[in-house]
């Protein structure tokens, strides 16, 4: 009988790694509370329709798709903004704005399996819905800044303004399928290849400059490089507009009074065909990955048949978050929480075990009991192998004291302690 093994690209977390993304989830839901983000839970089969709307083509050609027995086509989330987005324009209609709305979950992209990627993970996402406001931009930088610090990272950001390109390429008569393509390349960081797709666009040569201009635009004085966009593009209405935009969400961010790590690139560009304003990705230096990204979509909702309605939203990676954390060996803050194993010395005292046992999980405390039958040296062997905190002895002659022999494991410590102050004893 052949072995069985996990699909190509998926993969099990094992109790140590599953403790870690626990901590990581619960930390990105405490981040989305302390600023106001209720929870929602979208399915993970979506229609393929809705799903490859506006998602773009590389993410399109790596979702999972399939027929249902309704002969319907579905698919797996590859993200979770388009969920946000029927749900805004169908059930939350008629709510009152703004919504901030997070979600925890898996996501499924066939992408090709390396280090910090799988076809399965994990992500946080926020998405802040109904202002237009730059304010709303700066509380998702803000967001994604205080998770990453709450698991001990130490971010980066890198931000840019999809309307600034995208204000030359329209005032350039470009037509959409072009700009997609040309946005996609740029995302890869594929420049030159981006270049030459624009040289054969019939681009003006003043456009084509500017374009090569904020291509090799960025830095971390980021004051001083917007204000050179802002030269640069100059001529190109919907652009100054977009960088003017930009200079706001800075200002609002360094004024906020949180010292943030910013780098702006005027040539950056996300993959997503539905971003409209600032886009921006995050990552730990040192790390060549980004750890989560998003930014600003204005006319997603309308799509789907919504309201015009602005939104701006950030997804956030767990499972490179867990990695960053492995490397920078940030774990402090997941303890493991003090576990106690009961074992009966002898086969009749099993009840009493039992019984004690439920009355130390009913005072919150994590307990085991020896259900291997193990003597009590192997029993012991066994509690210190398993890095347990205490071991509680049930024995015949302590019993009838109405009490147990408690052993710190680490501490080396053993004593006769009384049932009724045992939960005491334990995490003193």
């Amino acid at each position: 009988m052949s072995e069985f093994k996990t699909v190509r690209g998926m993969r099990d977390l094992l109790p140590e790694e599953a403790r870690i993304m626990k901590h990581i989830e619960a930390k990105a839901r405490r981040a989305g509370e302390l600023y106001g983000f209720k929870e929602i839970i979208t399915p993970i089969v979506e229609s393929y329709e809705l799903l490859s709307a506006k998602a773009g083509d590389e993410v399109r050609s790596r979702m999972f798709v399939f027929k249902d027995m309704g002969d319907r086509m579905i698919a797996l989330r590859p993200e979770f903004t388009a969920s946000v987005a029927r749900l805004v324009a169908t059930a939350l209609r008629t709510e009152p704005k703004p919504f901030r709305l997070f979600s925890v979950g898996s996501i499924y992209r066939y992408d090709e399996p390396q280090k910090g990627r799988y076809r399965e993970f994990w992500q946080s996402n926020f998405e802040l819905i109904g202002s237009n406001r730059p304010e709303a931009d700066a509380e998702i930088i803000l967001l994604t800044d205080s998770f990453m610090k709450s698991v001990g990272l130490k971010p980066a950001m890198k931000i840019g303004h999809v309307g600034v390109l995208r204000g030359i390429f329209n005032q350039e008569k470009l037509e959409d399928k072009t700009q997609n393509a040309i946005m996609q390349l740029m995302d890869k960081q594929l420049y030159d290849d981006a270049m030459e797709r624009l040289e054969n666009a019939e681009i003006s040569n003043e456009g084509l400059e500017i374009i090569r201009r904020l291509v090799e635009l960025k830095g971390s004085n980021v004051f001083d490089v917007v204000a050179k966009m802002m030269t640069t593009v100059a001529g190109y209405e919907k652009a100054v507009g977009a960088t003017e935009n930009l200079n706001e969400i800075l200002k609002l961010i360094s004024l906020s009074g949180t010292n943030i790590d910013m780098t702006v690139n005027a040539g950056f560009a996300r993959g997503l065909e539905y971003y409209t304003g600032m886009i921006f990705e995050v990552y730990v230096p040192d790390m060549n990955m980004a750890l989560g990204g998003g930014g600003r979509y204005d006319r997603l909702i309308e799509l789907f048949g919504g309201d015009p309605t602005p939104a701006v939203g950030v997804a956030h990676g767990l499972d490179r978050i867990m990695l960053g954390m492995q490397e920078k060996k940030a774990m402090e803050g997941i303890g493991q929480e003090r576990t106690v194993m009961v074992v009966p010395v002898q086969e009749e005292l099993r009840p009493e075990a039992l019984k004690i046992a439920q009355q130390l999980r009913n005072q919150d405390i994590r307990v085991e009991v020896e259900v291997m039958g193990r003597k009590m040296g192997k029993a012991l062997e066994d509690a210190d192998r398993r890095k347990i905190d205490c071991v509680v002895i049930v024995g015949e002659r302590e019993l009838r004291e109405g009490a147990v022999v408690l052993k710190k494991l680490e501490k080396r410590e053993q004593a006769t302690v009384k049932i009724e102050g045992l939960a005491e004893a334990i995490v003193a």
